[in-house]
C-alpha cells in the first residue's frame, strides 16, 4: 500500500491519538492491517523471545460486546479521581486542553464498538500467565515498541490508532469473548481506522528542561 509522504522526524511528532476522528464508516482492508503488523514484527524484545500475539477483532458482533465493555470501563473511570478530564483543575490553559480530552475519550467510549478494526497485542506468559514479581518492565517492554511500531506504520498509511487499556479492567470477559487460553495477557486496545480532516501536528508538550536531569536528579 502507498504511504505518506512523511520523514522520520514528521511521522513520529504526528501520530497523535485519534478518537473523534476515526472514520467508523469505511472498512480497513485486512490486507492493509497486515501490512502494518508485518512492520511491527521488527520491532525488538528482549532475549528475542518474540513472545508477543496479535489478535485483530472485525467481526461486528464481537466488536460490540468489546465496545460495550470499554464504554462501562470508560463510565467509571471518567467519574473517577484520575480522570483526564480532572488533571491540572488548578492551571486554566491545561484544564481546558484535558476538558477536550475527557470529552474526546468519553466520545471514544460511546462509540468503541463501531470501530472498524479493533487490535489487542498480547503477551504469552509461561506459567499459566500469571505474571511474574520484580521486572515486569522487561516483560512489557517486549510488545509495546511492537504496538507502536504498528500505530506509526498505520499512521504512514493515512489509518489512526489510539492506544487505550481501559477494558483491562474486564480482561477476563474479553478473553472469554475471544477464546483467548489462559497464559495469553493483553496489553492494550487499539482501535484503527482511516481518519476524517486534515493531517495532524504537533502536540503541546512539557519544555525538555523541565523533565530532563542529566547525571543526576
Amino acid at each position: 500500500m502507498p504511504t505518506l509522504p512523511l520523514s522520520p522526524d514528521e511521522l513520529l511528532t504526528t501520530t497523535r491519538t485519534v478518537r473523534r476522528r476515526l472514520d467508523l464508516t469505511r472498512p480497513v482492508p485486512m490486507e492493509l492491517v497486515r501490512e502494518c503488523l508485518e512492520i511491527a514484527l521488527q520491532a525488538p524484545s528482549g532475549s528475542n523471545r518474540q513472545g508477543w500475539q496479535w489478535v485483530v477483532v472485525t467481526d461486528a458482533a464481537k466488536r460490540a460486546a468489546i465496545g460495550h465493555l470499554y464504554q462501562r470501563a470508560v463510565h467509571g473511570y471518567l467519574a473517577s479521581e484520575g480522570s483526564a478530564a480532572r488533571l491540572f483543575a488548578g492551571d486554566p490553559e491545561r484544564a481546558e486542553v484535558q476538558r477536550r480530552v475527557g470529552e474526546s475519550v468519553a466520545w471514544l467510549g460511546d462509540r468503541m464498538g463501531e470501530v472498524p478494526v479493533l487490535l489487542i497485542p498480547c503477551l504469552q506468559v509461561h506459567g499459566g500467565g500469571e505474571l511474574p514479581a520484580g521486572n515486569q518492565a522487561g516483560l512489557w517492554g517486549s510488545v509495546l515498541p511492537a504496538a507502536w511500531s504498528y500505530m506509526l506504520a498505520a499512521r504512514a498509511r493515512g489509518l489512526g490508532t489510539a492506544w487505550t487499556t481501559l477494558h483491562l479492567a474486564y480482561e477476563a470477559e474479553v478473553a472469554e469473548l475471544l477464546g483467548l487460553p489462559a497464559d495469553v495477557r493483553q496489553a492494550a486496545l487499539i482501535p484503527t481506522a482511516y481518519y476524517t480532516g486534515e493531517g495532524f501536528r504537533p502536540a503541546k508538550r512539557q519544555p525538555l528542561d523541565e523533565v530532563l536531569h542529566v547525571d543526576t536528579w
